[in-house]
């Protein structure tokens, strides 16, 4: 098969993601019960903001949202009460505010317009980059993620943005084209939702160099658009973080919507919480035991990591190496869900690399990158649980236990496996490389100082 004609099956295959991502994405969005679900806590608590009110005090949005919404809002009691319940940091009105100042009706089309740009743009580059290996492997991928995000837009979470402005500033800062617009677009990241793209600038800050100037560059830039913001809610709300962290806890209550174990009301089904929490609920449910053995599970891989890159020459192709890993291994410590696995689209140039390089890590390559990718979708648990739902009335006994298993394991261990693979491909080559370099100029200066006894 020619390259040309792969390469226009691969971008065809790029095109046919983005238009089911466009078209079920928008025909769902119009008829959930919950449509921009994440999205309302956003723009009501920026509202709330603009006319003065507590925006992380859930009575007062409350207040606002039924004055706007009408005294009965649509919804269930979960629902508003993740509406007016903000758990975002302050930095996230630097970009809610604009939007907050326009009716619910323009605001939420064009959050459901900037979702649908930065996700299909960062498919396009992250494509474009991997189609120099193997273009019709990256365009299957790129496939798999775009046609399976529905959720990004029926939810409209700010993750998708934030991840998406990631993408867009990790190809910016590795192709070093574009460096501003990179150093703005890694910095509104990092304001809207730090979880999820704090390691990809943590990654351009240890890896020095030019990286670590575009890193600190947009820290700087961060700092500069948060401040103001910062010190006009603290003014409004003194107490912000301690409603923020009242907020998350009410969330994350046992039961609760973000709570991780197997007895959680929103953790599991369709838009699950995607944590190592989630399936190390299953042997002990007790977050005193869940979270350390999360952090202890991921702490000697992310270590690695990050000495990794701290002593190695940073080159485009360790990069994406580096990001393939963290975006699998960033999503599992603390609190993610299903939507932020589209981080995952950083791991497109490193398992095409990999697969035109050919050798012994080529098939594990596409065999956890896909994995990882199918598993993460909306459509393959909705298909799932459609399947499943006809098994309950034979389960029993031992398959009950199994059965949750099955469910709460997948993903977490698919995504840990990938993380680590990516990490040993990327450790082993960093390093050994490294090591040579060391030795190489042991050599030289040992050479030298011979010739001058001479």
């Amino acid at each position: 098969m020619s390259t040309t004609r792969t390469r226009r099956d691969g971008f065809f295959l790029l095109l046919l993601g983005s238009a089911i991502f466009l078209t079920l994405g928008t025909s769902l969005e119009n008829v959930s019960p919950v449509a921009l679900i994440d999205f309302k806590p956003l723009y009501f608590s920026a509202r709330c903001l603009l006319h003065g009110c507590d925006p992380y005090n859930q009575s007062q949005v409350l207040r606002l949202y039924k004055a706007e919404e009408g005294q009965n809002p649509p919804g269930s009691a979960r629902d508003r009460e993740v509406v007016t319940r903000y758990v975002y940091f302050p930095t996230s009105f630097v970009f809610t505010i604009p939007l907050a100042v326009l009716p619910y009706g323009p605001a939420h089309l064009l959050w459901m317009a900037l979702i649908f740009g930065a996700l299909v743009l960062a498919s396009f580059l992250m494509w474009n980059l991997a189609a120099e290996s193997a273009p019709l492997l990256a365009g299957a991928l790129v496939f798999l993620l775009l046609a399976n995000s529905e959720l990004q837009v029926i939810d409209g979470n700010v993750g998708a943005i934030a991840i998406g402005l990631s993408i867009l500033a990790a190809w910016c800062f590795v192709k070093e084209r574009h460096a501003a617009a990179g150093i703005v677009c890694l910095a509104a990241g990092l304001a809207l939702k730090p979880q999820d793209t704090g390691l990809v600038w943590l990654y351009f800050l240890a890896a020095g160099g030019v990286y670590r100037k575009r890193a600190l560059q947009t820290l700087a830039v961060l700092a500069a658009l948060s401040v103001p913001v910062v010190l006009w809610v603290t003014a409004v709300s003194p107490h912000w973080m301690q409603e923020l962290y009242t907020s998350i806890a009410a969330l994350s209550a046992p039961g609760g919507i973000n709570d991780p174990s197997p007895s959680s009301t929103g953790g599991h089904g369709i838009g699950m919480i995607i944590s190592l929490q989630s399936a190390l609920s299953f042997f002990r449910d007790d977050p005193g035991f869940y979270n350390p053995a999360s952090y202890l599970l991921c702490a000697a891989p992310l270590l690695t990591w990050l000495y990794t890159a701290l002593r190695s020459r940073a080159t485009p192709t360790r990069a994406w190496l580096a990001l393939a890993a963290i975006a699998a291994l960033s999503l599992l410590p603390v609190y993610h869900r299903q939507g932020d696995a589209a981080l995952l689209l950083l791991s497109v140039p490193a398992c095409a690399m990999l697969w035109a390089r050919g050798g012994a890590a080529a098939r594990p390559a596409v065999l956890v990158t896909g994995a990882a990718f199918v598993l993460t979708g909306d459509l393959t648990w909705a298909v799932i649980y459609a399947l499943i739902g006809n098994l309950h009335p034979v389960l029993h006994g031992l398959w009950v236990p199994v059965f949750i298993a099955a469910l709460l394991f997948p993903v977490p261990f698919t995504l840990l496996a990938m993380g680590v693979f990516y990490l040993w491909v990327y450790a082993q080559g960093s390093l050994g490389a490294q090591r040579v370099a060391e030795i190489d100029a042991e050599a030289n200066a040992g050479k030298t100082i011979a010739e001058q006894a001479e």
